[in-house]
């Protein structure tokens, strides 16, 4: 195979991806630059054959020399555009993904689904989100950087740019704030059994069932002791480990276990309260008591989970910057 045809076969290769009013312009320069450096390879005594592919061998593959002619990118987000992609992708990640699980979640159980298909259909819901959040994302990304328009933070950066520093949860305010929320909560049981915080006709009632007063409501109060003091240890550490947010966590899933399983024995709310509702609501709102068991239990669960998780990411927060 002679020099000549390896340099046809080496042009065609690259104007393929070569816009047509381009290709006879590049064409006739990139081999005009291929005979360049042959001939200055034979004139230092190369043999012709060798001195072509040893000048092929150099300009590398023939499409991305393309690539760099017409500016064409060959990847499929560039680092221009990366990180707002990257941000965003999580950013949406976080949102959709817990949103439509729980969507999905909440109208199976509402619908009286078994439990085996809640969970298969919320797992099946849940990838699907991603994938399509994830897919999109990129698009939109790729259309932007193939068509040149700016992204949300395409001015040059400045040190006005730096993220203010995240919360560890170790401050003074942090400790008053958490023992406050749990003083209120357990203030709100007490007073709920005492006095009662539902009125009902002429009279207040317990919004929480008075038959698990003192024993099981008790250790919901020794929950939030407890708590209170997880927040004075992390205050005196100065930070979260990750001792204390297995402990906090444990609290966390100690209370959702043991309030979702007096909500699925109808034994969490008072039943007075409970006859009132589906009386107000009338014949139309029998499923009322189960919708709203639901609902309680969903919450219960999510704040939970959150807290937990939270607690977690604080302390690998303040090992990273210990």
């Amino acid at each position: 195979m002679d020099a000549e045809t390896l340099t046809t076969r080496y042009v065609d290769a690259a104007m393929r991806t070569v816009p047509e009013k381009q290709r006879g312009d590049l064409a006739e320069e990139l081999t005009a630059s291929i005979a360049d450096q042959i001939e200055a390879r034979t004139d230092a005594g190369e043999p012709a054959d060798a001195a072509e592919r040893a000048v092929l061998t150099e300009l590398g593959d023939p499409e991305r020399l393309a690539a760099g002619y017409t500016g064409r990118q060959l990847h499929l987000i560039g680092p221009r555009y990366y990180l707002d992609w990257w941000r965003l992708l999580k950013l949406l990640l976080w949102i959709v993904i817990p949103c439509a699980g729980a969507a999905v979640a909440l109208g199976k159980v509402l619908s009286g689904a078994p439990v085996g298909d809640v969970i298969s259909t919320v797992w099946v819901t849940m990838l699907t989100a991603a994938l399509h959040v994830a897919f999109w994302t990129t698009l939109v990304f790729v259309i932007l950087e193939r068509t040149g328009h700016e992204t949300m933070d395409a001015a040059p950066w400045t040190p006005d740019k730096l993220p203010e520093p995240k919360e560890t949860g170790a401050r003074f305010s942090d400790l008053i704030t958490s023992l406050v929320w749990l003083l209120i909560l357990a203030g709100a049981i007490v007073w709920d059994q005492v006095f009662g915080l539902v009125y009902l006709g002429d009279r207040w009632m317990p919004a929480l069932n008075p038959a698990l007063w003192p024993w099981v409501l008790g250790v919901f109060l020794l929950v939030i002791a407890v708590e209170a003091v997880v927040g004075f240890s992390v205050y005196a550490r100065g930070r979260w480990t990750y001792a204390l947010a297995a402990v906090h966590g444990i609290l966390d899933l100690v209370t959702a276990a043991l309030a979702v399983t007096l909500i699925a024995q109808s034994r969490l709310i008072n039943p007075v309260v409970m006859s009132a509702i589906t009386d107000a609501v009338g014949a139309d709102g029998a499923d009322a008591p189960r919708i709203i068991a639901i609902l309680v239990a969903a919450g219960i669960v999510i704040v939970a989970a959150w807290d937990a998780i939270d607690a977690f990411r604080k302390a690998r927060r303040s090992r990273t910057l210990a």
